[in-house]
């Protein structure tokens, strides 16, 4: 086992992966950027080391500077949570050449996954369904209108090296085509360095439904079930659940065993997601692999009682996984909700700002992830996400209720947040019913949603 491990990372997620290595005996190196030195993770980690000044680019994605510090630190590993240098390929690789473990696939993996153009071609050959589209890479307009005319409107046009919602446009007709094409490769270039894009069949009114895999160094890979992440704002995910509540005990057997053929295609090893669309007729297709952990992996932690960030470390070192396919047994429903400092009543605008005063919520089946503490300063510089709320109940209604009550009891001072808007959505009777679909909340925001949550306070 790892005696230091370097977090190349910030917010809840460092905080997380700190608690884990505490757990497990393991001393912590947190880095920070100037602006950062009063953050939680740099107050909880065992030595912090400042890598440079706020902008992203200049700290945390800066790897000259982070593998300075754990040469400085003389650490065995880095974990690199998720976001920033988590799917970076050359990262792995800088990390390799200096005999430093990263906690996460190998470069191999990031690589061929990285790619979604490349990622489709080897979960079709792999015999994984996939949407219908493009044969990789569309370079002109030219050839984006040769494909639609295979499968027609709607398409979805989409960066190869994208992710988080970014580089991503729907297209309905020519004149959208042509606008989309090159607004998605431009906003890809400047968000991945990489224009490429590639096209593919927009099913509409489609399900976003994951599959979370672990995958060991001996061979081993085991699927711990699947999160519904379709409650979605312009792609960036706000609730996930688990069990899917429309999904199949057969649908929910050929998928898991799909996403275990698909990482083992790759010989995928760490934690992963193989993501799937699910159309209204119940047909999946692959859509995207994401070779990291997840922002939403507390859904299957709640589920399934396996603390997957410690799996991860476990792997890292070598050691087999701790479970078998067998033994895992999800139980209960489980909700998510994502806490960001956003002002939803005024399209979602950042809300950075001093936090006055801060209260989480408590009590059984509940969890909150969260950096924030009263006084905490909430920066400009970073992703707005400041908590996760994550909930057990024993039914679904249950855990309804159970979210319900806990965004009743999370109160904040100071900046505004998504709260008012996961209240709304949680009294919703479609969302109750499990009726939704991608492109449900937007559509909620539309009818009247966002008036109804805009009304509401966070205190």
């Amino acid at each position: 086992m790892f005696n230091r491990i370097l977090i190349a990372n910030r917010g809840e997620i460092a905080l997380r992966i700190i608690r884990a290595c505490r757990e497990m005996g393991v001393k912590t190196v947190a880095v920070y950027s100037e602006v950062d030195e009063h953050s939680l993770h740099v107050q909880m980690a065992d030595e912090a080391i400042c890598i440079g000044p706020a902008p992203a680019q200049e700290s945390y994605l800066k790897i000259a500077n982070i593998i300075s510090a754990a040469e400085v630190a003389d650490v065995d590993a880095i974990h690199p949570g998720y976001g920033f240098l988590a799917e970076n390929a050359h990262f792995v690789q800088i990390c390799e050449s200096c005999n430093i473990t990263f906690i996460g696939p190998t470069a191999e993996n990031i690589q061929k996954m990285g790619d979604k153009a490349v990622a489709r071609e080897t979960m079709r050959k792999s015999g994984v369904p996939t949407i219908p589209g493009s044969d990789g890479v569309v370079k002109t307009k030219e050839e984006a209108r040769e494909v639609v005319r295979k499968i027609g409107y709607p398409v979805l046009i989409k960066a190869a090296a994208g992710g988080g919602g970014k580089g991503m446009r729907i297209a309905h007709n020519d004149v959208s085509l042509a606008q989309g094409f090159m607004m998605a490769s431009s906003e890809a270039e400047r968000a991945f360095g990489n224009g490429a894009v590639y096209i593919e069949k927009y099913i509409e009114n489609a399900r976003h439904v994951e599959i979370q895999i672990m995958g060991d160094h001996h061979g081993n890979v085991v699927q711990l079930g699947e999160r519904d992440c379709s409650i979605q704002r312009r792609h960036q995910k706000l609730l996930e659940e688990t069990p899917c509540p429309v999904l199949s005990s057969d649908q929910r057997r050929r998928m898991g065993k799909l996403a275990v053929r698909a990482a083992e295609a790759i010989g995928y090893r760490n934690a992963g997601t193989i993501e799937f669309m699910l159309d209204p007729a119940g047909h999946f297709y692959f859509m995207e692999m994401n070779t990291r952990i997840q922002v939403e992996h507390p859904v299957t932690e709640m589920a399934t009682g396996y603390d997957l960030v410690k799996e991860q470390i476990k792997i890292a070192a070598g050691q087999r996984l701790s479970f078998e396919k067998k033994e895992i047994n999800p139980q209960g429903y489980v909700i998510e909700f994502r806490i960001n400092a956003e002002d939803p009543s005024n399209n979602f605008a950042p809300s950075p700002g001093l936090v006055e005063w801060v209260h989480f919520p408590g009590g059984p089946g509940i969890r909150v992830d969260s950096h924030v503490y009263s006084g905490y300063n909430i920066l400009p510089y970073y992703d707005s996400l400041i908590a996760k709320v994550i909930v057990r109940g024993d039914t679904r209604e249950e855990a309804i209720q159970r979210m319900s009550g806990a965004l009743g009891e999370f109160m904040i001072e100071g900046v505004k947040t998504t709260v008012p808007l996961g209240r709304a959505l949680l009294n919703d009777a479609s969302f109750r019913r499990g009726r939704y679909h991608t492109a449900y909340l937007e559509q909620l925001m539309k009818d009247g949603l966002g008036i109804v949550a805009s009304a509401g306070k966070d205190v």
